[in-house]
């Protein structure tokens, strides 16, 4: 008995001075959110097309030869890779454009920041029943993402080819109380972004954006009847990171490989058009 109480003991007193860091490499390992060293995983938030895509090209192809260590996490929303990012459990995301960041801050009351642009991916519209939107029918439904910029920017591309008119002064978070012009009289159904190809069969037409028409198998160059131009086009998607981050040695490395020849060629041999790296148009 006395024997086994030493021995515990002596177990307590080695794991109290591994706890408190007594020797080399016993101390906790950096995670998500530490500002981790050059050699710790940086962790990343991503839709799974095209953002998901890219950075695992970065992974398979880029990373190791760059010192850099990455994890990707795949989220199925815009929402929750920008608040997992300003909680801390990630420490960068790929998938969103300025003015849906600057629209989330300020509704959410979060402080992230943009790093670099990093592709554009075009958003377009596409119809079971018209092959040009100028043949909408009149008292057609339109469906458009929910979101506020999101919707803005579904408005612009159709106020870009005369189908809808917009106020001169419309910003980023144009809505429907914004169309000055409706010659068709088209009615538009707002709704979650990831709903909107599986409403084709039941309106006209679908303004969808460009990750969730690829998820779906929709092909942004072959199947939308309307689809964005990168020209003068602020909506490039941008790797961000919270507020005091932005130099973090790990990200200053993916900003690197993600506007690399390397990553650019990638995208364009991919992508054929669907998916633009920024420099394009």
């Amino acid at each position: 008995m006395r024997k086994t109480v030493i021995a515990a003991a002596a177990l307590a007193l080695g794991l109290g001075l591994a706890a408190c860091g007594q020797g080399p490499g016993s101390g906790p390992a950096s995670g998500p959110g530490d500002g981790g060293g050059p050699g710790d995983t940086l962790v990343v938030g991503a839709t799974a097309v095209p953002a998901g895509e890219v950075l695992a090209y970065i992974k398979d192809h880029l990373a190791a030869r760059a010192g850099l260590d990455l994890e990707i996490r795949e989220f199925t929303d815009y929402v929750l890779p920008n608040t997992a990012l300003q909680e801390g459990s990630l420490d960068a995301n790929l998938y969103q454009n300025q003015p849906y960041l600057d629209d989330f801050n300020k509704s959410r009351g979060t402080d992230l920041v943009s790093v670099v642009k990093a592709y554009l991916p075009p958003m377009g519209v596409y119809s079971e029943k018209v092959e040009d939107v100028r043949d909408l029918a009149d008292g057609a439904t339109v469906a458009v993402p929910g979101d506020t910029t999101n919707e803005g920017r579904a408005l612009k591309l159709l106020a870009s080819q005369g189908v809808i008119t917009l106020k001169a002064d419309a910003g980023p978070d144009a809505s429907p109380a914004d169309i000055t012009g409706n010659p068709r009289h088209l009615r538009f159904k707002e709704l979650e972004p990831a709903q909107l190809p599986r409403s084709l069969d039941d309106v006209a037409a679908a303004v969808i954006n460009n990750n969730y028409a690829q998820d779906a198998g929709l092909s942004p160059t072959e199947d939308a009847v309307l689809l964005e131009s990168a020209k003068d086009n602020p909506y490039a998607n941008l790797l961000a990171v919270r507020r005091g981050n932005e130099d973090d040695p790990r990200v200053r490395k993916l900003v690197k490989l993600l506007t690399s020849a390397e990553v650019r060629t990638f995208i364009e041999d991919k992508y054929r058009g669907a998916v633009l790296p920024v420099t394009s148009g």
